[in-house]
């Protein structure tokens, strides 16, 4: 007969004793149970005790968690949160250095629980802490000379446990003085300052900037670019991805009309403050460093890292979205004398006649044909051509750099298409309009960056104005694949639909340059679009005949459980997941992996991420499939229901999936990616014996039941299948070639 539900067993160490093993009633209070154990050993005063976690995490077990003990937990008796919060708050604040620093080093610990935080909030641990950051280095000025490895490791503590601490969103950031900012930004001043310092002094900024306004105005006071440039030029990775995570929430929460500045002032960036942000980003020193010792560097690049490039690229395009999102006005002098560059530049036009009646009308008609030959829709007034938004101003942005800064094919490509025949042009003014909306779709201008991705692109760090750039080699691109598609103005939207397959393929081989990327076009041409289009149809075909629809309804079984095999496999491989938290630090994983006999989730934190399989016996805690209730994603998971910009993100929600257990017990996920999301949330549906509705499963069932079919069809090549089977023939008129054997 199985133990009750309510009854888990458990061993409890006690410090100089033998540990005990003991049945754990979790319809009692937790208070009484802590009694039991103290009786046990005959400690009095129960009401100072606590039991938590034996394992790495150390965590206090509360009535809230304490479902999440199993059976088989090894748990530890330990002085109280409260009492260990007071004990350490006087402890740090003892006269011994070497007390002081020990002090340090367990709050440091201790405050990653939220139980032991509160407590030690409550005593007003955190002015404390930054009031030892306020005068630290003063009152130790003399003891440094003599002690520094002692007095940086006590900085380093006191940083560590301050954003543990605040981590838990219990404190308003909005609570600091102006000298602990002027502390902190001094200790990211510094040319020489011990790793782990500069490391938290930076996430420290970063929180301030992302969680307060005020704090962002202050911060962005103190902070300037050549304070950060070195920290780039560094061989550390995780400093360097921590500068540029202040970069970018900076330039996150930088007001509108401090972004948009002169991307061609000549502002010593050094001394410019990181909330001009356009300027600092547009101008050569910043860029270069970032792609010579980031991108570039001898080593290759962490996912956070990845994650940091692909925020500060998003944030940077996001700069042309006030351009993408203004109308022409078609009255405003200083926007249509863009327009008459454009013509300019492709016609040469001469001085203009005399204006008199005559010439004012042959003026006219002149402009008319040739506007009409830049490829405008409205001859009469292009201007109008620029109202929808987007693409807006954007494109006529765009038009005006190609033709200033590469005039020659600017030229070539306006004359090339004047000289068609009009159905066969490819108009230049139409194109670049829809070019620059769609360019603007695969960049996802104006969109925030997402909390999970890490798809940067290193040639938009290659140049100052890298999409500038992208939009002058598509160009070409697309009146090259114009010429080649032979198209008329009825294929228009044909031809941008390759252009954009050409630009999507190109991208996702991540070129290194510009140069690079325009290569890879130069191998996507038209033919080869429709070699990889009709490759892919035949991989995909799908025959629609009467028997051929039979056979497949036989075999999907079999291939389903084919699926189902490889995602449980999968499962039994397990997978690291990322624990993100308010400041998106990605520095804590835990790992989940299916038992192989499928009957049990194996599952714990890890204090880096995993080299290969991590073995079931380092993973603490355990779920039995049989507990599982349901299954459930998106908006519906627990995690997602809770407030906060982190919560509120589109694909954070897509990634998102939970398990839910007992009663009022859940597992909750954040896939890495999509392909890993599909993975459990099928692999979990087939344990629990539902059906697996993921893309991925859609996908591999309609590519594994096309190449078993076509397998099995390998001997009725060329030979037409019919429709409906054959008709019987009629009886013969004698059985004499009938041969019996006996």
């Amino acid at each position: 007969m199985p133990p009750p539900a309510d009854i888990v067993k458990v061993a409890i160490e006690w410090p100089g004793a033998y540990p005990k093993l003991m049945e754990i009633d979790q319809k009692k209070p937790l208070s009484a149970i802590i009694k039991e154990v103290c009786d046990g050993w005959s400690l009095a005063n129960h009401e100072y005790f606590a039991l938590q976690h034996a394992d790495s995490s150390n965590f206090y077990i509360t009535e809230k968690n304490r479902n999440e003990i199993k059976n088989g937990t090894i748990l530890r008796l330990t002085t109280s949160p409260a009492q260990n919060a007071q004990q350490l708050h006087e402890r740090i604040q003892s006269s011994s250095m070497d007390a002081k620093l020990e002090a340090l080093k367990d709050l440091a610990s201790l405050s990653r629980d939220v139980t032991f935080a509160q407590e030690f909030i409550n005593l007003d641990g955190i002015s404390l802490l930054t009031q030892m950051v306020e005068s630290g280095t003063e009152r130790y000025q003399k003891l440094q000379k003599i002690m520094k490895p002692c007095f940086g490791d006590m900085l380093s503590f006191t940083l560590t446990a301050f954003v543990e601490l605040m981590d838990h969103g219990i404190v308003s950031w909005d609570t600091f003085s102006v000298a602990f900012i002027k502390k902190i930004a001094s200790f990211v001043n510094k040319s020489a300052i011990d790793i782990s310092i500069l490391q938290r002094s930076l996430a420290i900024l970063e929180s301030m900037v992302l969680n307060s306004h005020d704090l962002y105005q202050k911060v962005a006071q103190e902070i300037t670019i050549g304070q950060l440039i070195p920290h780039l030029q560094g061989t550390d990775q995780e400093i360097q991805t921590y500068t540029i995570a202040v970069i970018n929430a900076l330039f996150l929460k930088a007001p509108d009309e401090r972004r948009q500045v002169d991307v061609e002032s000549n502002v010593d960036i050094l001394d410019c403050p990181l909330t001009e942000m356009a300027n600092i980003l547009a101008q050569k020193q910043l860029r270069y460093i970032i792609l010579t010792h980031v991108i570039r560097a001898q080593r290759a690049i962490n996912n956070e890292m990845a994650h940091q490039l692909y925020v500060l690229q998003v944030l940077t395009f996001n700069l042309l979205e006030d351009r993408m999102m203004t109308k022409m006005d078609p009255q405003d002098q200083a926007q249509r004398d863009i327009i008459f560059e454009l013509r300019r530049i492709a016609f040469d036009a001469e001085l203009e006649p005399s204006n008199s009646s005559g010439s004012m009308e042959k003026r006219k008609s002149m402009y008319t044909r040739d506007y009409k030959k830049l490829g405008f829709i409205n001859h009469v007034n292009p201007a109008m051509d620029f109202t929808q938004t987007p693409p807006g101003m954007l494109a006529l942005d765009n038009m005006l750099y190609f033709a200033k800064h590469h005039q020659d094919a600017y030229i070539r490509i306006v004359l090339e298409n004047s000289s068609r025949e009009d159905k066969h042009e490819c108009p230049f003014g139409r194109s670049s309009i829809e070019l620059t909306k769609m360019l603007c779709e695969i960049l996802k201008v104006g969109e925030l960056p997402s909390e999970t991705c890490n798809d940067f692109h290193p040639m938009f760090f290659t140049h100052d104005r890298s999409f500038e750039e992208f939009f002058c080699i598509c160009i070409q691109l697309l009146n090259k694949t114009w010429k080649e598609m032979r198209a008329t103005s009825e294929d228009f939207n044909k031809v941008m639909q390759v252009v954009k397959e050409q630009v999507m393929r190109a991208l996702t081989t991540k070129p290194s340059s510009l140069d690079q990327f325009k290569s890879k076009l130069q191998n996507l041409s038209y033919t080869e679009i429709l070699k990889i289009r009709q490759s892919e149809r035949m991989n995909q075909e799908d025959f629609q005949s009467r028997p051929i629809l039979e056979l497949k309804e036989k075999i999907q079984p079999e291939i389903l459980e084919l699926i189902k095999q490889q995602r449980l496999n999968r499962l039994v491989e397990g997978t690291c997941f990322r624990k993100l938290n308010a400041r998106r630090r990605q520095d804590k994983f835990w790992y989940c992996r299916l038992s192989p006999n499928h009957k049990v989730l194996h599952y714990g934190d890890l204090e880096e991420s995993p080299q290969g399989e991590v073995p079931h016996d380092s993973l603490q805690d355990k779920l039995p499939v049989a507990d599982i209730k349901a299954v459930v994603t998106g908006k519906d998971c627990p995690h997602m229901k809770e407030k906060g910009a982190l919560k509120q993100n589109k694909e954070v929600l897509e990634l998102a999936f939970s398990i839910l257990y007992d009663s009022n017990c859940q597992l909750n996920f954040i896939a890495p990616d999509k392909h890993e999301y599909c993975i459990w949330t099928d692999g979990l549906n087939a344990l629990l014996g539902k059906d697996m509705l993921s893309d991925l499963t859609r996908n591999d069932l309609d590519t594994l039941l096309s190449m078993e079919i076509k397998l099995r069809l390998l001997d009725l090549e060329n030979i037409q299948i019919p429709d409906a089977p054959p008709p019987i023939p009629k009886e013969p008129s004698n059985y004499d070639f009938v041969y019996d054997c006996n």
